[in-house]
């Protein structure tokens, strides 16, 4: 799979966020997103994993040659960001099998539980989602992210309100992604940054 890129610009109005984004990435690959806050980084991986429109250049993706179009796109993505919202008054266990419902994704199967127990919340499916802490909540959405055992794995911030037990894993799933797919990651921290074989700083 590849990912292609040329002169990327998202403008809101007539304010500017970035252009002349460009890049190509492909299977075993991975790409870092810097810059300060503020600069773009989560509008591009928006844009990246289709939540947004850009503005002007080229953005497409490819299958041995051939295009995907993003209807065909949108079960090959994963995404981890501190945007995305769970059902706070559910348990993490009917958020998962309402996320795999809307997804057609097994939601019953070993990978699954797997999942739970590499991102510690093995034993704590059946708890609602609201008594969970900051970290939890975030490794949680690395469980939704990687159910469908996406070729594309987008994360924002992938390490933000976690412990040294979950940044642990968190690498574990990073490294496992460059050999199985792509990667790409919007971050400002340097032991993160170390994942991306080809990095872009955005400059606000």
């Amino acid at each position: 799979m590849q990912i292609y890129a040329q002169s990327l610009g998202k403008y809101f109005g007539e304010k500017r966020v970035f252009q002349y984004i460009s890049f190509e990435l492909n299977d075993g690959e991975s790409l870092a997103i810097t810059g300060p806050n503020g600069s773009g980084k989560t509008t591009l991986i928006r844009i990246l994993c289709g939540l947004l429109r850009t503005s002007e250049g080229i953005l497409a993706y490819y299958d041995k040659d051939k295009k995907i179009e993003w209807r065909d796109l949108y079960h090959q993505i994963g995404l981890v960001g501190p945007y995305l919202e769970l059902y706070e008054e559910m348990t993490a266990r009917e958020n998962l099998n309402f996320f795999a419902r809307i997804r057609n994704l097994n939601k019953s199967g070993q990978w699954t539980n797997e999942l739970m127990s590499r991102f510690l919340l093995a034993g704590r499916e059946n708890d609602v989602v609201k008594e969970y802490s900051s970290g939890m909540l975030q490794r949680l959405k690395y469980v939704f992210a990687l159910m469908g055992r996406p070729k594309i794995l987008f994360l924002d911030e992938p390490t933000s309100n976690l412990d040294q037990q979950g940044i642990d894993a968190v690498y574990e799933i990073m490294a496992e992604q460059k050999q199985n797919g792509l990667l790409v990651i919007a971050t400002n921290d340097p032991a993160d940054l170390k994942y991306g074989d080809t990095c872009i700083e955005i400059n606000a």
